[in-house]
């Protein structure tokens, strides 16, 4: 019986999805899209001075062989055999810059994670050098205004200040990728033969890429002044990297690689122009698809690479609204401040109240993205009374995340022209009934999830299941799986939605302004 169960299952395919706060591995039946198994381990990060977020690239590597191996295990107790991997899709935190040596396989330096803020004054040096200090000046070929946020300035910064880095650019010893580079070198052998690639989505959060043309930037390498020697093989989303080198899953292609966001709205089968995914993890992403043209937002968005589903398929790209601070302002409740010890514990305590009673929470913690950009913006809670206590900043909390993705759906209407009727949602933070509520209330929309969440992972499977040489999920829209869907409704008046969102705006320009570069005397370097 076990064997004729085994056989039942037919192809499976394997997700490596390595996000910010965790790690995880998951693993689908490529039939019916049904999540077999998984395994998730919480990565440290690491904040050495004020605004500096780090993370260990050998940390994130180890995280991965303990999710892949422990997964397998798991399978094994189901009585599913593992050799019907028959693909590994990555999918990962963009922009987290990593350099490392070719020789020895080892970092050079700790990871520099997307939310770090050390580079501010890398920025404004290089904004002096921009015709009219325009921080878009490059948007029309990168899609991205200078931000600290991308990893061409987190580079800058590694060649600037670590001196191992500098001698091993300069004795042809290094490499550097964002975080789905060095795992697809790393799991193809390392120092011993890996694969060094990234794909378009991934390129297209450097500030080193052109989205037009697909192509590492010589003008953009020139103005960071980046050596175009260390930069990996861009390749497209769905194709055979390499093969895993070690573990369980010894040989089994890596033939998937989505920066998380594209990943998701691959999962949440947004293949069409207009459908857009929001996904609600460390931050808030809302993507929208615009077909086959690149869209320049004249709204705070940015324009990114969505995907490009084989080599010989078209790309796609999307308008993006990013928001740093989602999940995040839940672990520093936990972790900063203590008021709760877990994360759902939030939801309970703001559940017992119903409103955050005139209070406002604006997590600017690493300044604040779009539709702003504004990097001297800072955290601010305002709106207190005698009366509030640790409920009410719970679900003001929760009111901020739901406050900022209307700020990035606005602006998504705006340049889009046809205002979204309802939005389809992902991430950890969406299993949170409270959150989405308030969501939906404050959009004066239908708030719409699927039932199986995991959409990041899903999409970074379906790359790897739809490769060319693969061919076990096939991505016509007639065969893809049928998905289920909680809704949740607004049931607040419009107008009180509209009060209490004029009140949040209120409380962002509040929080803007507040740190400069400026030399200060508190002992922390600039």
């Amino acid at each position: 019986m076990a064997a004729s169960n085994r056989a039942v299952l037919g192809p499976l395919v394997g997700s490596i999805d390595q996000g910010t706060s965790s790690t995880r591995f998951l693993v689908f039946n490529a039939k019916t899209a049904e999540l077999l198994s998984h395994h998730q381990v919480e990565i440290k990060q690491k904040f050495p001075k004020e605004g500096w977020v780090e993370q260990d690239p050998k940390e994130i590597l180890q995280s991965v062989y303990e999710c892949v191996e422990k997964t397998c295990e798991k399978l094994n107790q189901l009585n599913i055999d593992i050799t019907n991997i028959k693909a590994i899709g990555v999918s990962n935190q963009r922009e987290t810059t990593v350099v490392w040596d070719k020789t020895t396989g080892e970092p050079l330096y700790d990871a520099i994670v997307w939310l770090d803020l050390r580079t501010q004054p890398t920025v404004e040096r290089l904004l002096k050098r921009l015709p009219g200090k325009n921080k878009s000046f490059y948007k029309s070929r990168t899609g991205l205004p200078l931000s600290t946020y991308f990893s061409a300035v987190k580079l800058r910064w590694l060649l600037d200040n670590v001196e191992e880095i500098r001698q091993a650019v300069r004795d042809g010893r290094a490499m550097f990728g964002t975080i789905d580079s060095w795992l697809i070198w790393s799991l193809t052998g390392g120092k011993n033969g890996g694969v060094h690639c990234t794909d378009v989505t991934n390129a297209s959060r450097t500030m080193l890429f052109n989205i037009h043309s697909l192509e590492w930037d010589s003008e953009l390498c020139h103005f960071f002044d980046v050596p175009m020697e260390i930069l990996p093989k861009v390749r497209s989303s769905s194709e055979i990297y390499g093969l895993m080198k070690s573990g369980a899953l010894t040989g089994v292609p890596i033939s998937g690689c989505l920066g998380d966001q594209s990943a998701a709205l691959v999962g949440q089968m947004c293949f069409k122009d207009g459908q857009a995914k929001n996904t609600y993890g460390t931050g808030c992403f809302l993507l929208c698809n615009t077909g086959q043209k690149p869209v320049l937002s004249e709204h705070g968005l940015l324009t990114t690479v969505a995907y490009k589903l084989g080599r010989d398929k078209p790309v796609c790209y999307a308008l993006e609204g990013s928001v740093a601070i989602a999940g995040a302002v839940v672990r520093w409740l936990r972790d900063n401040l203590g008021i709760v010890k877990s994360s759902g514990e939030v939801e309970k305590l703001a559940a017992e109240v119903g409103t955050s009673y005139g209070c406002y929470f604006v997590p600017a913690f690493s300044g604040l993205y779009a539709p702003y950009w504004e990097p001297s913006a800072r955290g601010i809670i305002c709106g207190l009374t005698q009366f509030t206590n640790k409920n009410h900043i719970a679900f003001a909390a929760l009111e901020a995340v739901c406050f900022q993705t209307r700020e990035i759906l606005d602006a998504m209407n705006k340049d889009c022209g046809i205002p979204l009727s309802e939005l389809q949602v992902d991430g950890g933070m969406t299993n949170n009934k409270i959150l989405m509520q308030l969501q939906a209330d404050i959009l004066c929309i239908p708030v719409v999830k699927p039932s199986m969440p995991e959409t990041t992972a899903l999409g970074a499977a379906m790359a790897a299941g739809a490769a060319e040489g693969v061919g076990v999920w096939s991505l016509n829209p007639g065969d893809l799986t049928a998905v289920t869907w909680e809704r949740f409704e607004p049931q607040i008046n419009p107008e009180e939605s509209e009060y209490r969102y004029a009140r949040w705006k209120k409380a962002v320009m509040k929080s803007m302004g507040w740190e400069t570069s400026e030399p200060h005397g508190n002992g922390i370097d600039k």
